[in-house]
């Protein structure tokens, strides 16, 4: 006779809820959803009657979340698969300032100048990943170097075309054109109108728009950012490709025997973010008009810590897109409202480094409940 005891079915309900709890303590998005959760709990408490809270504020915030979002899916994805990127905020500031001198300074179609940025910034992101795999040199490395050699070339080629590092005059050119409104347009002015004219938001009360809304629709860098949230997703979540990130992130040798294109994988990451990257500018020289050789300054380093309040680890093969999106919403969030309840804003700075510093201490935590690590 067996002297094991059958458990009962108490002891069992004890170990569903355990194990339930485990599933959900280690789920990426924890760290991204609690984050939320609090630093939108706190400006509701202190700046909720500073106009956070109404259309033109709720915008404001959203914009700059979004400007985050955009490219912390890319980095998202290229951090699951085990790599990084540190070249992403020159990127931003590369390709913003080939659009403004193919189209500006060459008087190129503003459509053609787009285009050809995106297959100049896919170009260079498929070169850094292939340098990566090639060599076998750490990407920290590669694309520190490209971080130089972006910013390096985003600031002379104006200086010696221009003789100035700002080149405007975007918006006159991109007049009529039929993909400019793609990346520099705005959705549903007609529902915001209607909704003005009922007093559900704020209007102008004087001067040459009064009457108009003083948010007039959703401007395509939100609408952009929500789609890269919506494929980054499904692309890891719901398709073979996805496993493929994950496991070339997790264990890239234990991954090219089963059969997974590991190196494609990874090259296909690093152009995926230059594309994000190259989303951002576009989107960021249709709303300014210009571009200037500073901007993109440590967006690399902002989507990194986005990516990792979002739950990434930064061994690789373990993230999630929500989770991200959720780093870079807090980001947003906390950005603007520093403004709207009256603190010093440079202490966004020290938040990012306080944030980072926690993100990295309980992901370390997470990291040894999946492995057993002591």
């Amino acid at each position: 006779m067996s002297d094991t005891t059958p458990p009962t079915a108490a002891e069992d309900e004890r170990v569903k809820q355990r194990s339930r709890l485990r599933e959900a303590m280690i789920r990426p998005e924890l760290g991204g959803i609690v984050g939320t959760i609090v630093v939108f709990a706190l400006f509701l408490l202190f700046a909720f009657d500073s106009g956070m809270f109404n259309s033109q504020g709720i915008m404001n915030w959203s914009q700059v979340s979004a400007q985050f979002m955009i490219i912390a899916v890319g980095a998202c994805l290229l951090m699951i698969a085990g790599e990084f990127d540190l070249s992403v905020g020159s990127m931003i500031g590369f390709a913003g300032m080939m659009i403004a001198i193919f189209g500006v300074v060459l008087g190129w179609p503003i459509w053609l100048a787009i285009l050809v940025t995106f297959v100049l910034a896919l170009s260079i992101g498929a070169l850094n990943g292939y340098i990566v795999v090639r060599t076998g040199l750490p990407s920290f490395i590669v694309t520190l170097a490209f971080l130089f050699i972006l910013r390096g070339f985003t600031i002379y080629l104006p200086q010696t075309i221009e003789r100035k590092t700002i080149i405007g005059g975007i918006r006159d050119t991109a007049q009529g054109d039929w993909l400019a409104p793609l990346f520099g347009g705005k959705i549903f002015t007609g529902a915001f109108q209607w909704m003005g004219e009922a007093g559900i938001i704020a209007t102008f009360e004087r001067g040459t728009r009064a009457g108009q809304p003083v948010v007039d629709g959703v401007p395509m860098l939100i609408v952009w950012a929500i789609v890269l949230v919506i494929f980054g997703h499904v692309l890891l979540t719901r398709t073979r490709f996805g496993n493929w990130i994950f496991a070339a992130g997790g264990d890239a040798q234990a991954a090219r025997y089963t059969g997974v294109p590991v190196n494609r994988v990874k090259i296909l990451m690093f152009m995926f973010t230059a594309f994000c990257a190259t989303v951002f500018a576009t989107c960021q020289v249709m709303e300014f008009g210009s571009a200037g050789a500073d901007r993109g300054l440590l967006k690399e380093f902002e989507a990194i810590i986005a990516v990792v309040i979002g739950g990434a680890l930064l061994t690789g093969g373990y993230g999630s897109v929500i989770g991200a999106a959720l780093g870079a919403l807090i980001f947003g969030v906390v950005q603007q409202g520093l403004f709207f309840a009256g603190v010093e804003s440079s202490l966004f700075r020290v938040f990012l480094g306080v944030i980072l510093l926690f993100a990295v201490i309980l992901n370390t935590y997470i990291r040894r409940i999946i492995t057993g690590e002591r």
